[in-house]
């Protein structure tokens, strides 16, 4: 079935603006699903594949979070600006602009599946389904479930990534080349990067800001404002039926991802025996297939 045509646009964020692109239509059809990219700081084109769902009749949002992609950044902003709390309003206020409010679907990848799980603690009235995509419960289970896996890196990669951590080198190209090594077995593990992940990080190159102050400067040095975040204690308050979904050589390791399952009440978890963080590129047709079925047996 062919991807139905789309339409891009701005939602006014107080002084602010969030781009979105809409594939489908938002007034016909089953719930809209509505795509919360990672990061923090990323852009939504390296989920852009997740449009083909629209094929079904499903509308399809994407949208760039503020400080990313092609919404407003903000580079001068510090800690106590991007916080949990700035990205949950602004993903209430597209959902309002967009008048899908009453009635949607979630699917947060990454730091959006964290989003997502803020978002569905709260038990908004028109989340019909939420979908978690390699996200951790915590970021003491993320940087515990890292340090192992750099402890299966070479002791040559392993010994660069130490010594330029410790130095405070980390924008050293030798540390940057150990970090791909890392990437490469647990974040995306098709090569060369697909396009919509290559126009993600040339946004993120651009201007690091939310990223490297809620994160730091990679995906296993978590020394940002998000270091202490955790949901652990509160998944329970998720009513919302749930999919967890991640990749058998992801950073996001069945540890992390754990306690969801433990305490979600409604929940279902699939693992992608053949992918890392990003199963849409490494599985996507499986992928595609795996959300849709999802959604359509919770509309």
């Amino acid at each position: 079935m062919s991807e139905p045509a789309a339409r891009e646009g701005f939602a006014a964020f107080g002084e602010f603006r969030t781009w979105y692109r809409v594939t489908g239509d938002l007034d016909a059809g089953p719930a809209p699903l509505v795509v919360v990219h990672g990061g923090p700081g990323s852009s939504h084109d390296y989920l852009e594949n997740l449009a083909a769902i629209a094929g079904s009749g499903r509308a399809v949002v994407h949208y760039d979070q503020v400080g990313g992609g092609r919404s407003t950044h903000l580079p001068g902003r510090g800690g106590d600006f991007w916080t949990v709390a700035l990205f949950l309003d602004e993903l209430d206020n597209l959902l309002a602009h967009l008048g899908v409010a009453g009635r949607y679907q979630l699917l947060g990848q990454s730091w959006g599946g964290m989003l997502g799980a803020e978002h569905a603690v709260r038990r908004p009235a028109g989340l019909r389904a939420l979908v978690i995509s390699n996200s951790p419960a915590s970021m003491a289970l993320w940087v515990s479930e890292a340090t192992r896996l750099r402890a299966q890196l070479p002791a040559e990669v392993a010994d660069a990534l130490d010594r330029h951590e410790a130095a405070g080198t980390t924008d050293d190209p030798e540390y940057k080349a150990a970090t791909k090594v890392y990437y490469d077995l647990h974040v995306c593990r098709v090569q060369p990067a697909p396009a919509g992940l290559a126009r993600t990080e040339a946004y993120m190159d651009e201007d690091p800001t939310v990223y490297h102050t809620m994160n730091g400067p990679n995906e296993f040095f978590c020394v940002g404002t998000l270091r202490g975040w955790t949901i652990v204690d509160r998944v329970g308050g998720v009513t919302a039926p749930t999919l967890l979904l991640s990749g058998r050589h992801d950073e996001a390791t069945p540890a992390t991802v754990q306690p969801f399952f433990d305490g979600i009440p409604d929940v279902r978890w699939e693992i992608f025996e053949d992918s890392s963080h990003m199963p849409f590129y490494e599985e996507p047709e499986r992928y595609r297939e795996v959300v849709a079925a999802f959604l359509a047996a919770n509309d």
